[in-house]
């Protein structure tokens, strides 16, 4: 149901700009152009992610400025702000990285700071990259202000060979390039069409998986996540996005009220169906904290075991975002869901409609290959599992959309860090078979919690990604593909059993039984725990209150 029309949209800012005790504030709002006209107003943060370290973000300033427009047209009065963004696919490989997961949790806080300190009264947030994507709605969770979060789309894929590609093919062609498979010309001329533009990563990587996983749980408005970056309908999305902010004020509908178990359960899905990033774990379980919601990665198990993989996309597959939205967008994925009896259809969104009203207005493109039909799915369960063992106790995620592999046992060739194990890898000491384990790359461990793209590219560029698993207690890009497992909790540097495997040690993946084991005694384990110290690994002051605060993979990662 949707929430009661308000007629006091400016509930909270009146206290900000009315009032003889006001005349300081009011005066320098003044100062910058703001008009008694405009204080008279709602006051509407667009809080933006605008960057020019990266693609993904590099053209938000440009809808910012649309999105004001449509808040002013509407009868509002905007005001930007803006936060920190750090691009994965720059700083892959580099200790730069870590900064990556713990600016998930300094965009939230730095957008509900300025918007609790000014007093908004409804919030616009604009995402691009990985974290800025979850980062803005965890504030919104925590404000619980009438909330819309606008995604800045996806990149257009790049031509090479007569083939698309997108960046995943040139972290690949690092691999293919240090075993000698390709040289210097061939790696060159992929990095330069890889990326031929402004937007986020275009296969179903971490950055579309949370757009398309925010807009299935509603608090994104419909369609409007999949308008990739540079289309020329997506200034025109942004403004509508303005427009659509102040009718969520008047509706005065709140993330609470959007944010619910059965949306929660309805993103999950979307996850699971569309093949969509490991990542989606992490992100998905921090805003249910956010909001209070008790979810924890069983359910994803259960959910994903239930929904059949339809969305053929790269990393796996062989199409990316723009054609998932020339296809039918989100709404065609959520009628897939609802045929299935798998769609929580009375979930309220942005909008006003319901999941089930939005799966029912979906339309399809006519012989779009994209969305499979429901009864011919490219596999009967979604793109991810649940594994418990003696190596992960608390449980670890394993992504199993693209390929068949789900029952290894192999020799563990153990490294205590990424580089380590990159080194190995383009070297050329990974053998077929060994199960490679990089551990104390966890939330607290190394600390920011890493994602191995770079050392899981080299191995399929290497040739080795169907005889090859990789286990880790760091985390995967969304462009991962193969036998990976991630997150494994409890991590190395708080014990975890993941400390105690040694090389040579007999590895078992058993997917099917949801298992992940070492050959080892529990008094093995506790014996060699024991004796076990992990590596020091000196970081600055930001890192290192994050790596004091951070909580377990298996509950989102947060620092509340």
């Amino acid at each position: 149901m949707e929430a009661a029309t308000t007629t006091d949209l400016k509930r909270r800012s009146r206290a900000l700009t009315e009032g003889p005790a006001r005349a300081a504030a009011r005066s320098q709002l003044k100062g910058i152009g703001y008009d008694d006209e405009a204080l008279a107003r709602p006051l509407i943060a667009v809080a933006n992610t605008w960057i020019e370290t990266m693609p993904c973000n590099f053209h938000l300033r440009a809808l910012g400025a649309k999105v004001k427009e449509g808040i002013r047209a509407a009868g509002g009065t905007p005001m930007e702000l803006n936060t920190i963004a750090i691009s994965d696919g720059i700083t892959m490989g580099l200790p730069g990285m870590r900064a990556s997961m713990a600016s998930r949790e300094v965009i939230a806080d730095s957008i509900e700071l300025v918007c609790d300190a000014h007093q908004f009264d409804a919030v616009v947030a604009i995402s691009g990259c990985d974290k800025t994507i979850p980062g803005t709605v965890m504030a919104l969770c925590r404000l619980n202000l009438p909330s819309v979060m606008l995604y800045g789309g996806s990149i257009a894929p790049g031509h090479y060979n007569g083939q698309r590609i997108t960046i995943q093919e040139v972290f690949e062609a690092v691999g293919a390039h240090a075993a000698g498979r390709i040289d210097d010309d061939e790696l060159a001329a992929i990095e330069a069409a890889a990326s031929p533009g402004a937007g986020a990563c275009a296969g179903q990587f971490t950055a579309n998986t949370m757009a398309m996983t925010f807009e299935a749980m509603g608090i994104s408005p419909a369609r409007f996540s999949t308008v990739p970056a540079t289309d020329p309908d997506k200034p025109q999305v942004a403004e509508q996005t303005g427009e659509l902010i102040m009718d969520v004020l008047r509706r005065d509908l709140r993330p609470s009220d959007v944010i619910t178990r059965a949306a929660l359960e309805n993103a999950i899905a979307a996850i699971a169906m569309s093949g969509g990033s490991t990542n989606g774990v992490l992100h998905v379980l921090a805003v249910a904290r956010e909001m209070g919601i008790e979810l924890s990665i069983d359910d994803f198990d259960r959910i994903s075991a239930r929904t059949p993989l339809l969305c053929d996309l790269k990393p796996f597959g062989n199409y990316v975002a723009p054609d998932l939205y020339a296809a039918g967008g989100v709404p065609l994925l959520l009628a897939r869901l609802k045929q299935a009896g798998l769609l929580n259809e009375s979930a309220i969104t942005v909008t006003g409609q319901t999941a089930g009203e939005l799966a029912d207005q979906a339309t399809e493109t006519d012989g779009q290959k994209v969305i499979r039909p429901l009864d011919d799915p490219l596999a009967p369960e979604g793109g991810l599992a649940i594994l418990r063992g003696n190596v992960a106790p608390d449980g670890c995620v394993v992504k199993l959309a693209g390929h068949e592999w789900r029952l290894h046992t192999g020799p563990a060739r153990v490294f205590e860090g990424e580089e380590q194990a990159m080194a190995a890898v383009t070297a050329g000491e990974i053998e077929p078979g060994d199960v490679v384990i990089i551990r104390n790359e966890g939330p607290a461990g190394g600390p920011g919690m890493r994602e191995m793209l770079g050392v899981t590219a080299a191995i399929v560029g290497a040739g080795l990604g169907d005889e090859v698993a990789l286990i880790t207690d760091g985390r995967f890009s969304g462009a991962t593909h193969g036998l990976m497992a991630a997150h494994v909790a409890p991590e190395s540097v708080r014990g975890g059993p993941i400390g105690a495997i040694e090389t040579g040690d007999q590895i078992t993946i058993d997917v099917a039984a949801r298992r992940i084991d070492v050959a080892l005694s529990d008094e093995q384990i506790r014996s060699r725990l024991a004796a076990y110290a992990p590596p020091d690994k000196p970081s600055g002051v930001a890192l290192s209150k994050y790596a004091r605060l951070v909580s377990s993979a298996s509950h989102g990662a947060t620092t509340r």
